[in-house]
C-alpha cells in the first residue's frame, strides 16, 4: 500500500497547487472548489500533532475549501484516529483493488458494443458528460476537462453512434496506473459494460508499461465488477473531512 500511496502522492499535484504541511502533503485545483478535488495526502507513517492539524484546517479554510484528506489507511495507519479527534468526520471507506497482468481476466463486451479510444475532443467532451451524469454531476463539461483528459489513456463504450460510458488510466508512475471514472449510463447498466471497460483500459494499461492497476470502487457493490476482470482487495481508502 506504501506504493501506491506513493504514486497517488506522485500523480495528486500534477494540474494542481501545493504545499507541504507538516507530515501532509496539501492539494488545491486550480479550476476547481469541488471537494473530491481538494484534499491532503499524509505522508507514510505520520503522526500528525495538534499543530499540524490547525495549520492544515486553516490553509483549506483560507481558500474557502473544505479541509479534507484521501489516504490508503495501511500507509498511515495512526491519522485516521488524530483526524476524527480533532473533529474530522468520515465520509467514506472503500476497498482498494489492485491488478497485475497475471491477474488479469478478459471480459468481453457485448455484441451491440464497441471499445476503443477517443479519437476527436468531441469525444471526449461526450464522454466525460456521460460520466458526469452517471455520478451525479451536471452533464456540462468545460474545456479544462477535455484537456486534461486527452493526456490520458482513455476507453468509450459505444452503441451505433451513442456514447453510453468509458474509462480512464491515469499516467503510469514506476510501473503503476490508477484507474478511474468507469461509468455507463443508466440505460445500459446490467449488460456486462463496465466490467468489458474495466478489463479493456486494464489490458491497454498493462501493454503501455504498467505492471500494476489500482482502483477504489465509489462503493462495496461495484467492486464485484471489478472482480471480474480480475482486481481483487488490497487495502481500503478513507476520505475525511471538517465541516
Amino acid at each position: 500500500m506504501s506504493a501506491l500511496q506513493a504514486y497517488v502522492r506522485a500523480t495528486a499535484p500534477l494540474g494542481r497547487e501545493t504545499e507541504r504541511i507538516g507530515p501532509f502533503l496539501a492539494t488545491y485545483a486550480k479550476d476547481s472548489s469541488h471537494p473530491m478535488e481538494n484534499y491532503a495526502i499524509p505522508d507514510d507513517g505520520a503522526q500528525p500533532s495538534t499543530e499540524d492539524l490547525a495549520r492544515l484546517i486553516s490553509a483549506y479554510r483560507q481558500r474557502n475549501l473544505l479541509p479534507r484528506l484521501e489516504f490508503f489507511t495501511d500507509a498511515a495507519p495512526d491519522v485516521e484516529a488524530s483526524l476524527a479527534a480533532a473533529g474530522f468526520t468520515l465520509e467514506r471507506r472503500v476497498p482498494v483493488m489492485t491488478c497485475t497482468a497475471e491477474d488479469r481476466v478478459d471480459c468481453l463486451a457485448p455484441e451491440h458494443i464497441q471499445l476503443r479510444e477517443p479519437s476527436s475532443d468531441e469525444e471526449f467532451r461526450r464522454l466525460r458528460s456521460v460520466q458526469n451524469v452517471a455520478f451525479g454531476e451536471p452533464p456540462e463539461v468545460s474545456d479544462a476537462d477535455v484537456e486534461r483528459n486527452r493526456h490520458h489513456l482513455t476507453v468509450l463504450a459505444e452503441h451505433g453512434e451513442t456514447i453510453v460510458g468509458g474509462g480512464i488510466a491515469l499516467d503510469i508512475v514506476s510501473g503503476t496506473t490508477e484507474i478511474v471514472g468507469i461509468a455507463v449510463a443508466a440505460d445500459h447498466r446490467g449488460q456486462g459494460i463496465a466490467a468489458a471497460i474495466t478489463a479493456h483500459l486494464t489490458h491497454l494499461a498493462h501493454a503501455r508499461g504498467a505492471r500494476t492497476a489500482f482502483l477504489t470502487p465509489g462503493d462495496v457493490g461495484i467492486g464485484t465488477v471489478y472482480r471480474r476482470a480480475g482486481y481483487r482487495v488490497a487495502g481500503e481508502c478513507v476520505h475525511l473531512s471538517l465541516s
